[in-house]
């Protein structure tokens, strides 16, 4: 999400640049775009943890699920279809979203590890 917010502001401002002669009032202007675009991101941030620390499954299980599901398809793409594909013809999985969603997921459990190990992390 901040890849894609970041990714918009800078041609918001180019716009600007083009659409406002005036200096102060674009400069203005694009400070109050990132301001609400960080207000925005803050916001998602605060949904994500209610939504994790939620006791039912339909609403926490998500994200484990999501998991799962990428582990799971990765590991019959890369050991269970070769073998299988031996005997029988199998069909194959496109793996690349599933190796970005994992590795994305997999990155923030590394860095909420490595948090934790350095006692920055926040615990209720």
């Amino acid at each position: 999400m901040l890849s894609s917010l970041s990714a918009l502001i800078g041609p918001v401002s180019a716009i600007l640049d083009k659409v406002i002669p005036d200096k102060d009032l674009r400069e203005k202007l694009s400070h109050e775009i990132a301001t609400m675009a960080d207000k925005q991101m803050s916001a998602q941030i605060e949904v994500n943890k209610i939504e994790a620390a939620h006791k039912n499954l339909f609403v926490a299980g998500w994200r484990p699920a999501i998991g799962w599901i990428c582990g799971l398809a990765l590991l019959y793409s890369t050991i269970v279809s070769p073998i299988l594909g031996i005997w029988f013809t199998v069909p194959e999985v496109d793996t690349s979203l599933l190796t970005t969603v994992l590795m994305g997921m997999l990155g923030l459990g590394a860095m909420r590890t490595f948090e934790k190990t350095k006692g920055v992390s926040r615990e209720k």
